[in-house]
């Protein structure tokens, strides 16, 4: 993401191209728009036009013969504008909504294909802000704004060519006044945008900072830290409030000189017109009509102050979905990359280096090879880079150095989306969206029938606590999963992989919620699950750690010792060290192997350690943590 200094400078060039863009996109609809805005302004013409008539003929040359007529077609006139702007606000209004959805659409899909890293970068809140909000100012470039401006450009410059039939000499210094005023807007129009554009930004952040703390209310109220929430969101939205201000002001001040100038035509139009009936040069009628007249370019003058402020947001708008727009998305760089096939699941790591920050390496050199259908435990302390690895193996991360290969194939020439096609991924803290039970296990197989989701849940141990609910596979689980313990969600996310029948299966603490009892209910459903299959394992529990074909100890970012776990007990190195270290006596009492030593750490430990820490186990951490 471009820097905050440099994402508030105005892009011109970009954001006329989106608006042309747009334009083109709904041409027909604007041209329409445009003739009912040309029969509007000129049914408005009739009017100012017969007060010339009414003044001169029909009162001071008692031609009432002309006023019937004459109010016919103002009546007509007035019909034919009223029905043309209530067919434009219909026609564009609905035009500037639907631009507003296809653009949240849009940006929304290109989101979602952008890189895990981008996300890891950004609240998820201020990408809603952005998706939702930024589409916002379209209305004004689709919807009526931009069209008004044009007829009121239209009237007025008809108005004008009347103006100087009637006074020349009036209507150039009333011209100058205007162009002065033209100016003025022109200049503020390029001031206030980038206020509209930080203004959007803060309300951005304003709105990930809440959507955070909401999500995290348990935490919050865990320790107590209401008020300290209370003051980060002030501290946002006075920040915002001086912003708005900010914009408040500038508009206030367009508005204000608006008046003024406007002001000035009038006492000059008065001051000049009056002096030209007093010395014969114009009729009272003509002068009358000449105020009407002169209404006609004031008024557009007056919409331009505020559908400039209108264009300046939504300018800014489409600056930031620009900005969004122009990332590269997987989809895009998977175009000039190989297709993958069916595959074993053979994988192979050759000297593969990473690195979040420069100078900083998590992981150093790493090679191994996992046989298809084979299991690979990595243990190690914390931030010694285990989910750095799997996030790489997972495709969300890409090395900086070396190669990660799938049944030969480099996983840098493939195409994603076919080798994430093959994976299946329990993690610690899953994830489950607001539906249904069912909805969610059948998020990895979107066709599923009932049957095939409730021969995974059985394999997955989570049929009966589903069944025991009053509404089954039907109850909705509540945002992220709440209404589910912590080992229920992880239940149901284990159906959902195993519903998705991979070829690779990451388990990242995959039993870590679930108590001993529904550890050994489940342990056999996971055996099934990885037979035939490649999967590889961070847990800390040594049910499974045991099993695994082999075993990568990983510290400091390298894989120190390798084997099964007879041949590294064997090997008398830092496994055994951890390993006895985990079945040590605590207190009086001895920790038995299958009893876990300690609560294992959260993904987000595991991360920030893998940002160049990786001393957890000189603390004395206890093995198989991730």
């Amino acid at each position: 993401m471009p820097g905050a200094e440099s994402a508030s400078k105005p892009r011109l060039a970009s954001a006329w191209r989106e608006s042309r863009d747009l334009l083109w996109a709904w041409r027909k609809r604007l041209g329409i728009g445009l003739v009912l805005i040309v029969i509007g302004r000129l049914a408005g013409m009739v009017v100012p036009a017969s007060s010339k008539f009414v003044v001169d003929e029909v009162i001071n040359n008692q031609r009432t013969d002309l006023l019937w007529p004459l109010m016919a077609a103002g009546g007509i006139a007035t019909l034919i504008q009223g029905a043309s702007a209530f067919a434009l606000a219909l026609l564009l209004g609905m035009a500037a909504q639907r631009a507003i959805s296809d653009m949240r659409r849009k940006v929304q899909q290109q989101v979602v294909r952008l890189p895990v890293s981008f996300f890891d970068q950004t609240k998820s809140g201020i990408m809603i802000a952005r998706i939702m909000n930024d589409a916002e100012g379209l209305r004004n470039v689709v919807g009526t704004g931009l069209v008004q401006l044009v007829g009121g450009l239209f009237s007025a410059t008809l108005a004008l060519v009347a103006l100087f039939y009637l006074n020349w000499r009036l209507t150039a210094i009333v011209l100058v006044i205007l162009l002065v005023f033209a100016a003025l807007t022109s200049r503020a129009f390029l001031l206030m945008r980038p206020l509209f554009r930080q203004r959007n930004e803060a309300g951005a952040q304003v709105t990930g900072r809440l959507s955070e703390a909401l999500s995290g209310v348990r935490i919050v109220k865990a320790y107590a830290a209401e008020k300290r929430e209370d003051r980060v969101f002030a501290h946002g939205v006075h920040t915002l409030l001086r912003l708005v201000n900010k914009t408040i002001f500038a508009t206030s001040s367009l508005t204000a000189a608006t008046t003024v100038i406007m002001g000035v035509v009038w006492i000059a139009a008065m001051s000049i017109g009056t002096r030209s009936i007093l010395a014969g040069a114009m009729t009272i009628g003509e002068l009358v009509a000449y105020f009407f007249l002169v209404a006609l370019v004031a008024g557009p003058m007056v919409q331009i102050s505020g559908i400039a402020t209108q264009l300046s947001e939504a300018f800014a708008g489409l600056d930031r979905i620009r900005e969004l727009m122009n990332l590269e998305t997987e989809d895009q760089a998977d175009e000039g990359r190989a297709a993958l096939g069916p595959i074993s699941g053979d994988v192979r790591a050759e000297g593969v280096s990473f690195q979040y920050v420069d100078d900083t390496l998590v992981l150093r050199d790493i090679s191994f090879e996992a046989p298809a259908g084979t299991t690979t435990a990595l243990v190690g302390s914390s931030g010694s880079g285990k989910s750095t690895l799997i996030g790489l193996i997972t495709t969300f991360l890409r090395p900086k150095h070396g190669r990660l290969l799938v049944d030969g194939q480099d996983l840098d020439q493939v195409r994603l989306r076919d080798f994430r096609r093959h994976l299946g991924i329990v993690l610690q803290d899953n994830f489950l969206f607001d539906g249904t039970v069912a909805e969610n296990i059948a998020y990895s197989k979107p066709h599923a029938s009932r049957d095939e989701i409730e021969h995974a849940s059985r394999v997955a141990h989570c049929h009966d606590f589903i069944e025991a609910f009053d509404d089954g596979y039907d109850t909705i689980v509540g945002e992220r999963g709440v209404k589910l313990s912590g080992g229920q969600r992880q239940r149901v996310a284990i159906a959902r992989a195993i519903l998705a029948d991979p070829t690779i299966l990451i388990l990242d603490e995959a039993t870590s919620s679930l108590d001993s009892e529904s550890e050994l209910a489940i342990q056999e459903g996971l055996n099934a699950l990885r037979k035939g299959r490649t999967t590889f394992v961070i847990a800390h529990r040594l049910s499974t750690i045991q099993s695994a074909d082999q075993i990568l100890v990983i510290e400091d970012g390298r894989i120190v010792e390798r084997g099964d776990h007879p041949s590294l007990l064997a090997l008398d190195g830092r496994y055994r060290d951890l390993y006895e270290k985990q079945h040590r006596l605590v207190g009086d009492r001895f920790v038995n192997p299958g009893e876990v030593l300690g609560e294992p750490e959260t993904a987000a430990e595991d991360g920030a350690g893998d940002h160049g820490e990786g001393d957890g186990a000189a603390a004395g951490a206890p093995l198989f943590r991730s």
